[in-house]
């Protein structure tokens, strides 16, 4: 869908130099047989610019492209209704990317609500003091995680007091439902929980966004068809401890420094087994955390996250593989996210991480390094 927009938008730029070449003569256009003054044939060229430039911008998943599609619509409109008799069925493709330039604008709109959220969160206080993580830090810690620190690379590297993951993969609802490729982008921070994860998806040929929100043990999530028109929105006790449980798994599978957090009281270790619980504003989540002889960090189990099912909660797990160097630690390559029911396990969730930066200082010195995933340019 996205290629057949951007040639539509490319080929119907393109027609519009007929207006400009036949004005200045540069050729004989036989299907523009009304004259065109040399004015109007700048606003021809025009024409053709800003659809060029929309569709590159589209191309380019630049937040803004839809900002010259309208002026392109309108400039186009404008020059169709003056000159009518030959071009009057140009008005049928200006319809339609009209009506993607104002999805572009809601979409944008939407995610900049997440970025604004970002952009606060970003002047938290640092949690942790600005050093370097030493073996003193983690003495306290059981065997396996102190020996998790020491595979993934965490020691002498700084403390973490957030940190932005990206991922690829695919998300369902249940066996009977269709997977969705998604593409997501989240930042945690560490002094007052908070973890924003903005998601973008395909379901029917057609784009969702949605955004979780989780701060402080506050948490919703709002799924929207094309940006627009919500699909399920979610809030509430249930959602506040779920997301807890998120929160939890995130610093346990993609920050091990943050394992060192006060508020995580480690009781019971078993082998290559610990049990970990995390607390926040009154909000007690615990997990199992599994690792093999390596030191890798394998699975995350709890039994505190609440289903799709309201007002049950079973096993959900987080099993992690294909560990890899990025940004200087050895993390997991790909996780999956399971439910485990009385009668079957459902992997609902499959995730592959492309992109972690830790202690991010603003939005626009990420951006500069080219980290800030671009806002959605779907449609």
């Amino acid at each position: 869908m996205r290629i057949a927009f951007f040639i539509l938008v490319i080929v119907h730029g393109l027609i519009h130099l007929a207006g400009f070449v036949k004005a200045f003569g540069l050729s004989d256009v036989k299907q523009l047989t009304q004259t065109i003054s040399k004015p109007f044939g700048v606003v021809w060229l025009l024409a053709f610019i800003f659809f060029a430039i929309a569709a590159i911008m589209f191309a380019f998943k630049t937040g803004h492209w839809w900002l010259f599609g309208l002026i392109a619509v309108v400039t186009s409109q404008v020059l169709i209704i003056s000159f009518w008799h030959d071009a009057k069925f140009g008005t049928i493709v200006n319809v339609i990317i009209l009506i993607a330039a104002i999805i572009g604008y809601v979409t944008f709109g939407y995610y900049s609500k997440y970025q604004n959220d970002v952009k606060i969160a970003l002047q938290q206080p640092a949690y942790f003091q600005s050093s370097e993580l030493t073996e003193a830090d983690i003495q306290y810690l059981p065997g396996p995680v102190k020996n998790y620190l020491r595979f993934t690379g965490s020691i002498g590297k700084p403390k973490v007091n957030n940190f932005k993951i990206e991922f690829t993969g695919k998300i369902r609802k249940d066996e009977q439902s269709e997977w969705m490729q998604f593409t997501s982008e989240q930042y945690n921070f560490m002094g007052t929980p908070t973890r924003l994860f903005f998601m973008k998806a395909v379901m029917k040929n057609l784009p969702v966004a949605g955004y979780h929100c989780f701060r402080n043990g506050d948490a919703f999530m709002d799924i929207r068809l094309l940006s627009l028109f919500k699909v399920q929105y979610q809030d509430g006790v249930e959602m506040d401890l779920s997301e807890t449980v998120t929160f939890f798994n995130d610093m346990c599978c993609l920050a091990p420094p943050t394992l060192i957090d006060k508020r995580i009281k480690w009781s019971d270790v078993q082998g290559n087994k610990v049990k970990g619980s995390f607390t926040n504003n009154n909000i007690t989540v615990s997990a199992w955390l599994y690792f093999n002889d390596k030191g890798e960090l394998i699975n995350f189990i709890s039994e505190d996250r609440y289903s799709a099912d309201p007002g049950k909660q079973f096993p959900w797990s987080t099993p992690l593989k294909d560990y890899q160097e990025i940004s200087g630690y050895k993390l997991m390559g790909n996780g999956d996210a399971i439910y485990s029911y009385p009668d079957r396990d459902l992997c609902y969730g499959t995730f592959k991480l492309t992109s972690i930066e830790y202690n991010c200082k603003n939005i626009d010195q990420i951006d500069h390094k080219g980290q800030l995933a671009k806002p959605p340019a779907k449609f």
